[in-house]
């Protein structure tokens, strides 16, 4: 009981009023995803999974049914402790040619975790890490500081594995918190690799990172990027559009099992069958779809068997 309390806790101070229109939102292109696209997620969607297991059970990539759903995935690089530094880990992924960076999500149990989502200030991306990126570009203080601890030690081993495969590609994924360093991971990337290097997203419920002219910058460096959400999940609704903070482009909706939409543009538009007006007000969601499923495959710490 006492994790749900939490995260509904930490959901409840992001989102403490409905934010002001000033217009009325556009209203977006929806399409229904095909059952051999929704199919497709599904080992993007276990390497997010994987990433809420334990360290010891990554090494040697035996964590169970997400690992088992993976064969051939090979993790040179694991890390992080799921408080102070979320787990982590980057391997190759022969199936795909690409190299894979999965970020675990928030577990509300671990207190550091929960306060690094209530630490809702902006702030301009360092530079150092992310050159060249204008100081109007703003993204979720915690977010920021959590993507940093890690950052320069993922990209030297995604550029290590890069050339001792003579792979191309470049995959990040992660859910929640996970889902929010993924994004920043897919700027970070597509900033510091070469340009003929092919960056791929796939995130699941996660919250907003930035605001406005960061979501339009994801947008604009990182086209192949998907944030899949999950029924009525109030997490992609937080931190609200009243403090500044937008989602990119990008959005998958399921609706319900084998249903699911693909919504264009980002969420200062509005279409019924999307998160944002699914989603009106946390109030209005069920964090325990939260965890899924996703096309079958639920995410968290008790689902890493």
């Amino acid at each position: 009981m006492f994790p749900r309390f939490s995260l509904l806790l930490a959901l409840s101070v992001l989102v403490t009023a409905a934010p002001v229109e000033h217009s009325t939102p556009d209203k977006r292109a929806v399409s229904t995803l095909s059952s051999s696209e929704l199919t497709s997620f599904a080992p993007y969607t276990q390497f997010a999974r994987a990433a809420y297991c334990s360290t010891s059970k990554l090494q040697g990539w035996k964590c169970g049914d997400a690992c088992n759903a993976l064969p051939g995935f090979q993790p040179t690089l694991i890390g992080g402790d799921g408080n102070a530094i979320q787990i982590f880990f980057v391997g190759f992924w022969p199936a795909q040619n690409s190299v894979v960076v999965a970020h675990e999500g928030t577990d509300p149990t671990q207190f550091v975790s929960v306060l690094t989502d209530l630490n809702i200030l902006t702030d301009p991306l360092d530079t150092a890490l992310f050159p060249g990126v204008p100081s109007n570009v703003l993204v979720h203080d915690g977010f920021r500081n959590a993507h940093a601890l890690t950052a320069t030690k993922i990209l030297a081993e995604v550029k290590k594995l890069l050339a001792a495969n003579n792979s191309k590609k470049v995959t990040l994924v992660g859910h929640s918190l996970g889902g929010a360093l993924a994004e920043l991971d897919a700027l970070y990337m597509t900033l510091n690799l070469p340009s003929d290097v092919a960056i791929k997203a796939m995130t699941f419920g996660t919250p907003r990172v930035g605001n406005a002219a960061f979501a339009e910058l994801i947008d604009s460096k990182v086209p192949d990027f998907k944030r899949i959400n999950n029924k009525k999940d109030p997490v992609p609704t937080v931190p609200g559009r009243f403090l500044g903070f937008a989602q990119p482009e990008g959005e998958v909706h399921i609706l319900g099992p084998g249903n699911a939409v693909s919504c264009s543009g980002n969420d200062d538009a509005t279409d019924a069958q999307c998160q944002i007006q699914t989603v009106p007000n946390v109030f209005e969601g069920n964090i325990l779809d939260h965890l899924g499923p996703y096309e079958g495959i639920s995410i968290g710490t008790i689902f890493c068997t």
